[in-house]
């Protein structure tokens, strides 16, 4: 017989798990919002795993898992997290599309990591909405799915009501963002130094697309430089004053930055000024003039405008969503 879900009056968390999951896919939303209830990052929730099908379920790792709640745990969770799905992207059984059609009526944040975002896209959850997946599997959704908006490039998508991530990995940024909007950004940044992960990362999936980095010795002087650019943010940085700095010619110094970063140094630069933004927004209270100089956007309208493109938040709204409660308050946008 199935367990009760859902005791106490914290934060009710199901997350789906399915047999033949992938152990990895399951463990990342148990490893940022569960764990040992004595830490206080993970105190105000309480997570449950479900399923709809028999158990104890098989893993691709050759071990077996007991989901002891069935998904009538989605009827009182406040959060659901499907956290992958199967690899051949079938389509999802009626009583799992059900469960999270209803949860999604109710108000709950569906949310669909790495090709956990299928079940979704087919219970209509993501019509008229942006989403993402796995790369491998984007062009997938897009052809199954044209009323879903997929975009290729990032790691994960908030529409506020859903949310989708990347492959993998991907989905630890997905659930750390999520952390960050519940609990504020210090149980997020302490989730992540346990996890030995970054707080938040930019860019997207085309930097761990299959390209193989170079080792030669420009790399070393390639790494230097970048170093330098992230201590220096509010420099004006041009490929030709850095590739001065490398030793290296302008040709040679754009090809070895691509295949290292995987992006254009004009996407890397605005990134990296973002996340800098980012943290003295969070961690300071200078004004908004002055953050968009110390960043390098050189006007809290150029800031304001890149903001606005990369979250959908102004910066002083960015910063009233994620700076900690003990922070003073500052002057508005």
């Amino acid at each position: 017989m199935r367990k009760k879900a859902f005791l106490s009056d914290r934060l009710k968390i199901a997350i789906i798990a399915f047999d033949g999951i992938i152990p990895f896919h399951l463990s990342v939303p148990c490893l940022v919002f569960g764990g040992n209830a004595r830490d206080p990052v993970v105190s105000a929730f309480e997570v449950v795993v479900c399923t709809t099908d028999k158990t104890p379920l098989r893993t691709t790792a050759g071990f077996m898992i007991d989901a002891p709640f069935d998904l009538a745990a989605l009827d009182s969770a406040d959060l659901v997290i499907m956290p992958s799905w199967h690899d051949d992207c079938r389509e999802a059984p009626p009583a799992l599309l059900e469960a999270l059609q209803r949860a999604h009526r109710r108000g709950a944040r569906v949310v669909g990591l790495c090709v956990g975002a299928f079940p979704l896209a087919q219970a209509g959850l993501l019509d008229g909405k942006t989403a993402t997946t796995h790369w491998e599997c984007v062009d997938t959704m897009a052809k199954r799915y044209p009323k879903v908006k997929v975009d290729p490039d990032v790691l994960y998508v908030d529409e506020g009501d859903v949310l989708t991530s990347a492959g993998v990995a991907a989905g630890i940024d997905c659930c750390l963002h999520l952390l960050r909007q519940i609990s504020g950004p210090d149980a997020a940044n302490r989730r992540a130094k346990r996890l030995l992960v970054a707080p938040h990362r930019q860019g997207g999936q085309a930097q761990f697309i299959e390209r193989p980095l170079p080792v030669t010795s420009s790399d070393g002087r390639l790494s230097q430089v970048l170093e330098w650019v992230t201590a220096h943010m509010e420099q004006v940085h041009t490929i030709e004053s850095l590739a001065k700095r490398a030793a290296m010619s302008r040709r040679n110094f754009t090809r070895h930055f691509r295949d290292a970063t995987g992006t254009s140094f004009k996407q890397w630069i605005l990134s990296q000024r973002l996340v800098h933004a980012q943290h003295l927004l969070e961690s300071s209270a200078a004004s908004i003039e002055v953050v968009a100089q110390q960043a390098g956007f050189g006007t809290g309208l150029s800031m304001r405008q890149h903001f606005q493109s990369s979250f959908r938040l102004s910066p002083s709204a960015y910063r009233k969503q994620f700076r900690s409660n003990s922070k003073p308050r500052v002057a508005p946008d």
